[in-house]
This record gives C-alpha cells, sequence and structure tokens, in this order.
C-alpha cells in the first residue's frame, strides 16, 4: 500500500496513542463498581444500559486499535500490503446507541460514547481512503493470470 498524505506512520502512531488513552478511560468509566446509586426500579434499567454500552464502546475501540496495530505493522515492514489488504478491514461502525438507554446514563458516559464514536468514524475515514487505493488495480493473481494468457495467445 503506497504511502499517502492522509496516512503515514506519524499519523497512525498518534491514532494509536489517543486510542489506548480512550480505551483506558473506558475502562476506568465503565467499571460497574459504585457507577450506579441509586435504588429504584430503573437500578437494572440502568445497568443494563451501562452494560451494552460499556461492550459496544470498549469493541469499537479494540477494533480501532487492532486496525491500527495493522498499520503499524505494515509500515514496519511486518506486513505486506496484500496482507494488509486482505486482512486489515476495519469492521462496519455499530448501530447507533439507544436514546433511551443513553438517557439512563451519566452526561460523563455519554460523553465518553460519543468520543469513542468520533473516533472510530475517523478511523473509518482513513480506512476508506486506504481501500480506495486498491480499487481499480489487479490483484497479483489476476495479474499473473493475464500475463499468462497474453503468453498462451503468442504461442
Amino acid at each position: 500500500m503506497a504511502d499517502t498524505a492522509d496516512l503515514n506512520p506519524t499519523i497512525v502512531d498518534a491514532l494509536y496513542g489517543e486510542a489506548l488513552a480512550l480505551a483506558d478511560r473506558a475502562r476506568d468509566t465503565f467499571d460497574l463498581s459504585g457507577r450506579i446509586t441509586t435504588v429504584s426500579e430503573d437500578e437494572d434499567l440502568a445497568r443494563i444500559a451501562l452494560s451494552c454500552e460499556a461492550l459496544r464502546t470498549t469493541t469499537r475501540m479494540m477494533h480501532a486499535i487492532a486496525w491500527l496495530l495493522n498499520q503499524r505493522a505494515h509500515f514496519a515492514g511486518e506486513l505486506s500490503a496484500i496482507q494488509l489488504q486482505r486482512h486489515g478491514h476495519l469492521p462496519p461502525s455499530q448501530a447507533e446507541p439507544d436514546p433511551d438507554q443513553l438517557a439512563l446514563l451519566s452526561p460523563s458516559v455519554n460523553e465518553l460514547i460519543e468520543r469513542s464514536r468520533r473516533f472510530y468514524a475517523r478511523i473509518q475515514r482513513l480506512d476508506d481512503a486506504s481501500r480506495g487505493q486498491f480499487e481499480g488495480h489487479p490483484t497479483t493473481v489476476h495479474d499473473l493470470r493475464d500475463r499468462l494468457g497474453k503468453a498462451v495467445n503468442v504461442l
């Protein structure tokens, strides 16, 4: 994969550091101990909402970190462009969170969820741009097949 102005080792390293900090904050934020102090019927709903959003947020961040680690490996020469193209996909973003569930969570938790969603969208844009570099380029197998076809036609 050719280096572009949009994606280079410096940007990937900066995003990786940001992702680790955000993932660490998510881990601290979603620690269930002592987060829900009210005792009511809504307590169970709030716990469910917190658990659902914790899972979504940490999964989102782990996907982003895995993608960034693949990019770092590519820039370090540990993954070829073909390997990155085949195995370095960022999964599609998750469904929008349920507003009713978000309403049960504290403003600080909602802010963290939104930060993780914005971060993932940034990574998604970089992934889409890097994938666009491969469009229209034949794979190695297709290139070899075309060369063999031309050689057979010459004989």
